[in-house]
């Protein structure tokens, strides 16, 4: 691990990244607080900087400003300025700029927009495409001409909806979104997901989210993902509205981080796999599970996939008896049988330190040793 430790609050976590861009950062971000991450991206980004199509619509925009600028992504946004400058037309698409209507889609494409120097009139709560088109046309934009910068899918209908009511659109993709460079990674980690062995899966783009939900289906492990996420086992954390989508359409349980921003995500997801991961009182400790091992009291107590499927259904139980057709169940092994999960439950009470904590209940299985307040 390369980055100082800030907390041990993620310590025996794995967490799932799916962005292309702004990686390490993020990463370095998560470890700080011990957290294992595993890079998955869904997407590549496809920059368009010499896209001859997007320089000769800028000169269009030049010559005939638009009464309405609408910016989706901040991204697209900073490398149209790129491109733009590149191409010599960074003085005139700044007065066009200045004597626009700015509107941002989201928190990402205000700041890109201001940090640019110019002021945004606008941005929806939601923010979505469908708040914005819909504001927009109930405002009324028959006979107005509006330049759209998307992102990288160009698919949010906002082109047409505009066209539909009258206005003149001019639409700018800077850059789309290529398939992933390996896509065998992004189904292991949806298989992974599935399986248990990590804890959430970072989303900061809508398309992202599709793909990775795209594949996980194709994989089989749509299902055992949305169980997983609807129990909280596994945070599925998005950036915003938009990126949590996607995983809402397949009825997944979505986290959504509060400010639209990074920095509010990588909190989010600290927060909830930190002092806001469920635990339970039992007379060994206060005790929580991870994709890695059991925290009690703070102490990590690394264990295998195996133990920590054993010990997740005695959790889930809350002190309730599990029967041994049910751990079995819970084994991940070809062909489990009762010697295994015998022993299984013998490793276990050996790395947690206690035979007490897990209870064996004659002819009915196994429960665990809660504290009697609890």
């Amino acid at each position: 691990m390369t980055a100082a430790l800030l907390s041990r609050a993620l310590e025996g976590c794995r967490i799932v990244l799916t962005a292309d861009r702004r990686t390490a950062e993020i990463c370095a971000a998560f470890e700080r607080h011990g957290a294992n991450v595993l890079r998955a991206p869904a997407l590549t980004i496809v920059p368009h900087a010499d896209d001859e199509s997007l320089i000769a619509r800028t000169r269009e925009l030049i010559a005939d400003p638009p009464d309405v600028i609408v910016a989706t992504t901040g991204i697209g946004f900073r490398a149209w300025m790129e491109v733009a400058d590149e191409a010599g037309l960074s003085h005139e698409l700044e007065r066009v700029l200045e004597a626009a209507r700015i509107i941002a889609r989201g928190a990402k494409a205000r700041g890109a927009v201001q940090q640019a120097g110019f002021a945004v009139a606008w941005v929806p709560e939601t923010e979505t495409a469908a708040e914005l088109g819909d504001r927009l046309v109930d405002e009324g934009v028959t006979g107005c001409r509006i330049a759209v910068q998307h992102h990288g899918s160009g698919a949010d209908g906002l082109d047409e909806l505009f066209s539909a009511h009258g206005a003149s659109v001019v639409s700018l993709t800077v850059y789309r979104w290529g398939p992933p460079a390996d896509p065998q990674a992004v189904q292991a980690s949806a298989c992974a997901a599935a399986a248990g062995t990590v804890d959430a899966v970072v989303f900061t783009s809508a398309p992202a989210a599709f793909e990775w939900i795209r594949a996980a289906r194709e994989c089989g492990a749509l299902d055992r993902i949305r169980v997983r996420a609807e129990r909280g086992e596994l945070l599925m954390a998005t950036v915003g509205p938009a990126t949590a989508e996607p995983l809402r359409e397949q009825s997944v349980a979505v986290f959504v981080a509060e400010r639209g921003r990074l920095g509010s995500l990588i909190r989010g997801v600290v927060v909830h796999l930190g002092e806001g991961r469920p635990s339970v009182s039992t007379t060994a400790g206060r005790l929580s599970v991870r994709s890695t091992g059991a925290v009690i009291d703070d102490r990590l107590v690394p264990l295998p996939p195996s133990g920590v499927a054993i010990l997740r259904a005695l959790f889930a139980a809350r002190g309730a008896v599990v029967s041994r057709g049910t751990l079995l169940d819970a084994i991940p092994a070809s062909a489990p049988n009762v010697h295994a999960l015998e022993m299984t439950i013998a490793r276990l009470r050996e790395a947690l330190g206690t035979a007490k904590l897990i209870h064996t209940v004659v002819k009915r299985g196994y429960r665990l040793d809660m504290q009697e307040d609890a």
